[in-house]
């Protein structure tokens, strides 16, 4: 029995998002037309909606729905810090902490010859401009810890130190939880060297 096409093009359009192979596009089909009406009418609103009302914020290039994102908009954040991610998505990991309280700035990626992307594809320029005026006294450098994170946050740590701003990167180290055996050297390295005072 072949499949109808409008079942056809919902599969299709399922699969093209991240993480979403066929079965999992199937299910989600399936999952709809087994449901009422109004589960898919939410659904297709929801998506609708966060296409119109959501953009990049144009001073840290979080996602918002106001003029300025939540975290720039919000008076009680430490404007002394920024710390420096490479995604929006990133923001929410380091708020669900409660540890930090200054402010943000999406990179939009990191830097990575291999795959064409340099400093000025990045949201680096904008970043500079927001350090000018001497308010911001610390930049913590929160890319993730491969090739490109560690090259784009050396490259950040060259043009920020000069400005007179301190910058810090997070400490990386052992999971809570581990055992040292199962632990790399780069990783028990880096441990060993973001060690903190008892």
């Amino acid at each position: 029995m072949r499949e109808s096409a409008a079942i056809a093009r919902a599969l299709e359009e399922f699969e093209r998002l991240p993480g979403i192979g066929p079965k999992s596009a199937q299910r989600i089909v399936f999952w709809l037309l087994n449901n009422e009406e109004s589960a898919a009418h939410r659904l297709a609103d929801a998506i609708r909606e966060v296409k119109d009302l959501v953009h990049f914020c144009p001073r840290c290039f979080n996602y918002a729905e106001d003029e300025l994102c939540a975290q720039c908009s919000n008076t009680d954040r430490d404007t002394s810090v920024i710390c420096v991610v490479e995604e929006p998505r990133d923001i929410g990991s380091i708020e669900r902490t409660g540890r930090f309280k200054g402010l943000y700035h999406v990179l939009g990626g990191v830097i990575s010859p291999m795959d064409g992307i340099g400093p000025d594809e990045l949201h680096i320029r904008e970043l500079i401009g927001r350090l000018v005026d001497g308010s911001v006294q610390e930049v913590l450098v929160a890319t993730n810890s491969n090739v490109e994170g560690e090259t784009t946050a050396i490259y950040l740590s060259r043009i920020i130190k000069p400005l007179g701003v301190r910058v810090t990167r997070l400490a990386s180290g052992i999971p809570v939880g581990s055992d040292l055996e199962f632990a790399d050297e780069v990783t028990l390295a880096r441990a060993i060297e973001g060690r903190l005072d008892l």
